[in-house]
């Protein structure tokens, strides 16, 4: 499969980000589905906001969008009673991390080991090897869907079963190389 081809490098192409949205949604609603796990209003809403963007997020600044989220949901009025009664909580970051590692384990999310971040996989239920390649200059992450490294099939040649695999590439994204040039 040619790079230029693969859907997974979308991140660095302009399309219709709610229509990426809307197709990862319902592809990680269904693998649940299929899976019989449930995805919890919770994790529901933390995998909207990865969904957000082609940039990974930190668990706090997702924690953040979350707070946020939750506290202008409400009126002014409602807001002043809900404060002095004392229920409006912020969400405490084990909740988030809690989801992440919901998403992980299904195949919903990645880790992004250099960022300390997370990103929404553009293959649901797909968790073997992970390439992402990472512009330093617009931060954007894309996933590629190349399944040929060297490394996985020599572990599997001595015997070495293999849980998982990332490889990181940073480098610059064509519109930032063309910017920086």
């Amino acid at each position: 499969m040619s790079l230029a081809n693969s859907k997974a490098c979308v991140a660095f192409e302009r399309h219709d980000h709610s229509d990426c949205q809307h197709q990862l949604m319902s592809a990680a609603k269904a693998l649940c589905a299929r899976r019989n796990t449930r995805l919890t209003r919770r994790r529901l809403q933390v995998l909207k906001i990865l969904l957000q963007s082609h940039q990974p997020m930190g668990a706090y600044e997702i924690l953040a969008h979350i707070n946020k989220a939750q506290s202008t949901q409400l009126t002014p009025q409602s807001r002043k009673k809900t404060i002095n009664r004392g229920a409006l909580q912020a969400v405490a970051p084990p909740i988030v991390y809690r989801a992440l590692e919901f998403l992980l384990d299904e195949g919903l999310a990645h880790r992004i080991e250099s960022k300390n971040a997370y990103i929404c996989c553009v293959r649901p239920g797909h968790q073997r090897a992970a390439q992402f390649l990472i512009c330093r200059g617009c931060e954007k992450v894309a996933e590629l869907e190349r399944h040929d490294l060297d490394l996985l099939t020599d572990a599997a040649r001595v015997g070495f079963t293999v849980d998982s695999s990332v490889v990181e590439i940073t480098g610059h994204c064509a519109d930032c190389g063309k910017n920086a040039s």
